[in-house]
C-alpha cells in the first residue's frame, strides 16, 4: 500500500491479531470497506512468537468462533496447539482477505480538528474512527530486586521462554503459579529437569468432570454469558488471576500437590529478593487449599446444574488433596538449591503511551463501557471482561467486534458506506 502524508482513511485499526482481524469483518459485513489495519510484526504475532513450542489451548476447540470462521476441524472437544492456531487465523486472512499492512508501527494517536491523526514509521494518517485491537499484556512485570540477583542465574519472562533445551543446566526456579508458570513448569518437568515452583495466587479448574470437559459444561450452564456489569465481584473478575488446567496431549488436570510428590519443590509468596535468596511468606499451605476450594466450586456448580436439569452424567468424586506441605521455608537460596535460572510468570504491564488521549486510569487501562470511550471515534477491543469473560479469547470477540463495528456503522452517515 503506498503511503503518501497525510492519508485519510475513514476507520484505522491498530493490532493485526484476532481482535483487529475480526473488527475488520465486522466492518466489512456492514459495507465500511474503507479501513486499514496496521499491523507491527506480522499477522498473529504473538502466536507465532510469545508462546512456548509446547503451547496448546486451554479451552476446547469448540470455543474458536471467530466471527465468519467457527472452527471447522475434527477435533471440537480437543485443544489446538500452537502451529494450529497460527493456522486458524491465516486461513481467516485467506478466507476474507482483510486490508492489513504489516510491519507498520503506530507511534501516536491524537484527535484534533474532528480527526484522529495516527503517526506511523511510515507516514501520517488522518481518520473518523480508530480501533485499538492490541489487548493489554504489553510489558512483561519482573518484581523488585531482580537487578540485584547474581548475572551467573539467567533470568526470563514467561513471554520468552521456548523450549527447555533453552534452559541452561541445573534446576530452575519459576516464580508465578498461574497458567503460564504451571504449563512451563510441566514442560520443563517431563524434560528431567528439577523445578522449583514459587506460588501466586491463582485458583485452579478440572478439566473434566462428570463426562464432559469443565469449560464445555460452563458454556453449556451460561456461565460465559455473564456481563461484566452483571458480575458479583468486578474486580476480581477484571484483576484476577486466570484458574489454570492444560490443554497439553489432549488435555488435563494442574495438581500441585501431585507435582510436589514427583519432585517438583514448591514455596510461597515471594516477600523480597537479593543476591543470595528469596524471602518467602508461610502459605503455600494456604495457596493449595485455595485452588483445591476453587476447583471443588466449580465441580458443585456443575453438580447443581445436573441435578437441577436431571441430565443423566456419570458420577465423580470432588477433589480430595494428595499431598500437603511438611514445612515451610521462609527463604529460598539459590546457591544452596544449585539454581541456574528463573523464569518470571508474574503477568505483564499495559503500555498505551502512544495514545495521547485522556481515556487511561491510574493503572494505564483504558476506561471503556464495552470497550467505547468517551472521545467519540476512539474504541478498544480484545480487552479482558470489556463485555464477558471471552471478549480477550477466540470465544467472545466476535460479539464484541460486532458491537464496536454497528457503533461506527451507526454514526456514519448512509452515503459515506459501500453496500456490503
Amino acid at each position: 500500500m503506498p503511503f503518501t502524508d497525510p492519508e485519510y482513511v475513514s476507520v484505522i485499526i491498530i493490532g493485526g491479531g484476532q481482535a483487529g482481524l475480526s473488527a475488520s469483518y465486522c466492518l466489512r459485513q456492514r459495507g465500511i470497506d474503507d479501513h486499514v489495519i496496521f499491523e507491527k510484526n506480522r499477522v498473529a504475532h504473538s502466536w507465532r512468537s510469545e508462546r512456548w513450542d509446547s503451547f496448546s489451548l486451554v479451552t476446547p476447540n469448540h470455543q474458536c468462533r471467530l466471527p465468519g470462521h467457527p472452527y471447522d476441524g475434527h477435533e471440537p472437544e480437543g485443544f489446538m496447539v500452537k502451529d494450529e492456531i497460527v493456522d486458524y487465523i491465516e486461513r481467516y486472512v485467506r478466507k476474507f482477505r482483510p486490508p492489513v499492512v504489516e510491519g507498520i508501527t503506530v507511534t501516536s494517536v491524537n484527535k484534533r480538528d474532528g480527526y484522529f491523526h495516527v503517526t506511523t514509521d511510515q507516514g501520517n494518517w488522518y481518520c473518523d474512527d480508530v480501533i485499538v485491537a492490541i489487548g493489554s499484556f504489553h510489558t512483561p512485570f519482573t518484581p523488585a530486586g531482580a537487578e540485584a540477583i547474581p548475572d551467573s542465574i539467567k533470568q526470563i519472562h514467561s513471554i520468552d521462554y521456548k523450549r527447555p533445551s533453552q534452559i541452561p543446566p541445573g534446576a530452575t526456579l519459576i516464580v508465578g503459579s498461574g497458567q503460564s508458570g504451571v504449563q512451563i513448569m510441566e514442560d520443563l518437568h517431563l524434560d528431567g529437569r528439577q523445578v522449583h515452583l514459587c506460588l501466586g495466587n491463582a485458583p485452579r479448574s478440572p478439566r473434566r468432570y462428570r463426562g464432559k470437559d469443565a469449560v464445555t459444561w460452563l458454556e453449556e450452564m451460561g456461565y460465559y454469558q455473564t456481563t461484566i456489569a452483571e458480575h458479583p465481584d468486578k474486580h476480581k473478575a477484571i484483576n484476577g488471576t486466570n484458574h489454570y488446567l492444560t490443554g497439553r496431549d489432549g488435555g488435563h488436570d494442574i495438581d500441585l500437590r501431585d507435582f510436589a510428590l514427583r519432585g517438583v519443590k514448591l514455596y510461597g509468596f515471594v516477600e523480597s529478593i537479593d543476591f543470595e535468596k528469596f524471602t518467602l511468606r508461610q502459605d503455600i499451605a494456604t495457596k493449595l487449599d485455595s485452588a483445591d476450594r476453587s476447583y471443588n466450586g466449580i465441580c458443585q456448580r456443575i453438580d447443581d446444574y445436573i441435578a437441577q436439569r436431571g441430565i443423566s452424567a456419570p458420577p465423580q468424586a470432588h477433589y480430595t488433596p494428595v499431598w500437603a506441605p511438611e514445612n515451610e521455608p521462609t527463604a529460598l537460596h539459590f546457591a544452596h538449591h544449585g539454581i541456574t535460572s528463573i523464569i518470571w510468570c508474574i503477568g505483564f504491564k499495559p503500555d498505551f503511551k502512544f495514545i495521547k488521549l485522556p481515556v487511561f486510569n491510574m493503572r494505564g487501562f483504558p476506561e471503556t463501557d464495552r470497550g467505547i470511550t468517551e472521545i467519540p471515534g476512539l474504541y478498544f477491543l480484545g480487552l479482558p471482561w470489556q463485555h464477558t469473560w471471552g471478549s480477550a479469547r477466540f470465544s467472545g470477540i466476535a460479539e464484541d467486534a460486532e458491537h464496536i463495528a454497528s457503533t461506527i456503522h451507526a454514526s456514519i452517515p448512509a452515503h459515506a458506506t459501500s453496500q456490503p
